[in-house]
């Protein structure tokens, strides 16, 4: 036997920049955008096309920074700059915040008025809300030009599509595209004539589109918003975010449930679970409905010899079901029961319903939706 010695593969190690931002100092991995060292030195920088699933955009220009390397001062787009080495980097320069100011009243004036934004006003601030307020935008401080036009004529029952609220960053697009790779959606026309189009008639139902909900929840102005939920006569002050996990199937991707005054309204992705805002269909518009179903059971029925239901305790419709197994073992044995788990529940009570199956009816016929 001959034994032939191969060689590892040699390992690359990391090779660590330094950096100052906003006067700190702090280290970046060789490669990594200034936007990265940013965050990890824990200062913030408005992004309106970046959505770091897909990667730098560059187009919005919000991050724009201060960058001092080699003795040469320039401004850059910490979304697509790479961090350099003796970097130096300034977030908040008097000129940049002007400059973040004038863009973001530019937008405005290409928009309609944030005060009837549908999901600003029943959900919560946007991304675009929220820098509007940090660096005090006026809608009035350019002319207003003419808006984008609704697709008020799509009948999906999930997708609201407000494009007067579009700034054209086309992270949906993106999202969609290169994430999800759907390809529903595109951008059609140019300028202030472009508009987020999906062939067929621009009816998102005849589509590519599989209804992840994705382009909404990367959508920075509200443009795209869950019809769903603000279609219900709520606002925004009254609703609040639970994380929690989706309970559809045994994947366990992270959600978070919309409540107002108490009630569920809607579900919205968690970004920080490991699933990183990736739902189905199921999990984005319906992982909440079924709790306010007026089909939902309420309280046990056992069904009578005439097909119809009846009301019954706990303990009535329990001494049934333990009636008919002990019958159905009696005449035909354990195996002649099969028992199926959910993906709803939690993983101890799934581990109790196999000891059930196993060691009280005493069959292996046990299984789980969630193996599929």
């Amino acid at each position: 036997m001959t034994t032939v010695a191969t060689n590892p593969r040699p390992q690359t190690k990391t090779k660590w920049l330094d950096m100052r931002i906003n006067g700190v100092t702090v280290q970046a991995a060789e490669g990594s955008r200034v936007l990265d060292a940013v965050n990890d030195a824990g200062f913030e920088v408005p992004t309106l096309c970046y959505d770091e699933r897909v990667g730098a955009q560059g187009t919005c220009r919000m991050c724009l920074v201060e960058v001092e390397v080699n003795g040469r001062t320039e401004q850059v787009a910490s979304c697509t700059a790479f961090a350099e080495d003796d970097m130096s980097v300034a977030t908040p320069t008097e000129e940049i915040t002007d400059y973040r100011k004038t863009l973001l009243e530019m937008l405005l004036s290409e928009m309609a008025s944030m005060n009837a934004n549908p999901y600003s006003n029943k959900v919560g601030p946007t991304e675009f809300d929220r820098a509007v307020e940090e660096y005090e935008a006026r809608q009035d401080a350019f002319p207003q030009l003419r808006v984008r036009e609704k697709a008020s004529h799509d009948t999906n029952p999930f997708i609201q599509r407000d494009y007067d609220y579009c700034i054209a960053c086309y992270r949906c697009t993106n999202i969609c595209n290169d994430w999800e790779q759907a390809g529903a959606i595109t951008v059609d026309g140019r300028g202030q004539d472009s508009s987020i189009f999906t062939f067929f008639d621009n009816e998102l139902m005849d589509s590519p589109c599989t209804f992840c909900g994705q382009c909404i929840n990367t959508c920075p102005t509200g443009a795209l918003t869950d019809r769903k939920v603000v279609s219900q006569d709520i606002v925004a002050q009254n609703v609040d975010h639970t994380q929690t996990v989706c309970p559809y199937c045994g994947v366990g991707c992270g959600i978070e449930l919309l409540t107002h005054d108490g009630e569920i309204i809607g579900a919205e992705p968690d970004f920080s679970a490991p699933s990183r805002g990736s739902l189905c269909v199921k999990g984005q518009f319906a992982s909440w409905e079924f709790v306010r179903s007026e089909e939902r059971l309420r309280h046990p029925l056992i069904k009578q010899s005439d097909g119809t239901f009846r009301q019954a305790s706990w303990d009535e419709a329990l001494d049934l079901v333990t009636s008919k197994f002990k019958g159905a073992i009696a005449t035909e044995g354990p195996d002649s029961i099969v028992c199926w788990a959910s993906a709803r529940v939690v993983t101890e009570a799934n581990y109790l319903m196999q000891k059930f199956a196993r060691v009280a009816i005493g069959t292996n016929n046990i299984d789980n939706c969630s193996r599929t």
